[in-house]
Formats: structure tokens, sequence, C-alpha cells
């Protein structure tokens, strides 16, 4: 029984952290989407298996691995969500394998994809002709976002995490100055107020960070007194 003890204690711990890492960092861990839930499975699931039948590690060293991970983890996720060097080293960067009609073969082949894998990721888009296809950019986790020539709303967002998407922003012929013209326009500060920001229509639709507020110009600041006192 002394020689189960241990094992029992440090599975228990172990389903414990795996419970608590789910919980606080989302759901990512159950389908990866990136490399660090990617990493973070094997490692957790490595430093588990790899001591639980060894009996030189004791249960309390096996408790400070599985905390100094987690605070690792979670140290990475708040840079690469707050800074966005540190999200393009932790995540990669897309690469774009498409170009208004032309496929660029380096990226293909850069990114470990042979021409076979590109159409087989068009075809799951519908798409069968590359000369319609505007920009396709292959993420991070794999999947390929197509936007076609005539697309007035893109797959994806201008804004995330308060983080520009420059892809987006290239596929719709703007630059972050006019985003930012926008942003400023509807009231906010700068990117980092918004959580998510779409391009539907040919407009801009933002959704700010719980609590963030838009402040209106001056000038409507102003219309809208005159138009209280107005009223009164």
């Amino acid at each position: 029984m002394q020689v189960y003890l241990p094992i029992l204690l440090k599975l228990g711990i172990g389903l414990l952290v795996i419970i608590v890492q789910i919980n606080i960092f989302g759901k990512g861990n159950l389908a990866p989407t990136n490399a660090l839930d990617q990493v973070q499975n094997y490692v957790l699931g490595g430093i588990i298996g790899g001591t639980i039948y060894t009996p030189t590690i004791t249960v309390f060293q096996f408790m400070m691995v599985m905390i100094i991970w987690t605070w690792l983890v979670m140290v990475l996720k708040f840079a690469k969500e707050h800074n966005r060097y540190a999200k393009r080293i932790i995540d990669g960067m897309p690469s774009v394998l498409i170009e208004r009609g032309k496929v660029n073969v380096n990226a293909v082949i850069g990114a470990g994809q042979s021409a076979a894998d590109l159409m087989f990721k068009l075809r799951e888009q519908e798409v069968y002709d590359i000369s319609k296809v505007k920009r396709a950019v292959l993420e991070q986790n794999g999947q390929l976002t197509v936007i076609e020539y005539g697309e007035q709303s893109p797959k994806y967002p201008l804004i995330y995490d308060g983080q520009t998407n420059d892809d987006v922003l290239l596929a719709i012929d703007q630059d972050e100055e006019w985003l930012e013209e926008e942003i400023k326009r509807q009231g906010y500060s700068y990117f980092g107020d918004i959580f998510l920001g779409e391009y539907v229509n040919g407009q801009v639709r933002l959704t700010p960070y719980e609590g963030v507020e838009p402040v209106l110009p001056k000038e409507e600041a102003e219309r809208k007194t005159e138009d209280d006192s107005a009223e009164e």
C-alpha cells in the first residue's frame, strides 16, 4: 500500500491541475488551435506520466513542478494576449499563400504544404479558381483563410484582443492609420480598448472590453447637449 499511495496522490494532483488549467485558460486545451495549447498538453502529459512511477520524485516535488509549469503557461498566455510581438514569437506568423490571384510558391513550400495540399484546402472553402482569390492566408493553426474578390465582409476580424490584424487590413486595402481614425471616430482611444473589431459591408463594427465606454467627439457632444436643451 505504501508503494501505491504516492502514485495515487500524484495522479490525483495531476488530475486536479488539468481541471484547473482547463477552467483558468479556457477550453483551448480540449481542441488546441495554436502552438502554446499543443505544447501545454504535451508537456503536462509528459510531467504526469514521467513522474508518477518514479519513486525518487516526491509528491512535494511533483506539486512544485506542476505549480511552476502552470505559472509559466499563465505568463506566456498573458504576454501573447497583450503584446503582438510576443504573440508572433509564441504562435508564429501566418503565411500568405495566395496574393491577388497568384500563388506564392516559396511561401507554400516554406509552410510545409504541397500543391495538392493547397488545392485541397481551397476546395474545402468551395474555391475552385485561384484567379478569384484576392488573398489566402495559412493561419497558425493550419487553417486556410480565403478572401475572394468582391467580398465585402472578410472572414477574419480587423481587431482581436486589442491587436490589429494586418493581413485583413491589407486584404481590404487599408492600413492602421485608417483603422485608428475609425476607432477614434466611434469614440474609443486606441486598439487596446477593443476586444473585437469586424469589417462588415464596408463598415467597421467594434466590440469594446467590458467597462470601456465610447467618448463622443467634441462636436457630437456639443450637438447632443444642444438637442437635450431644446427638448427641455
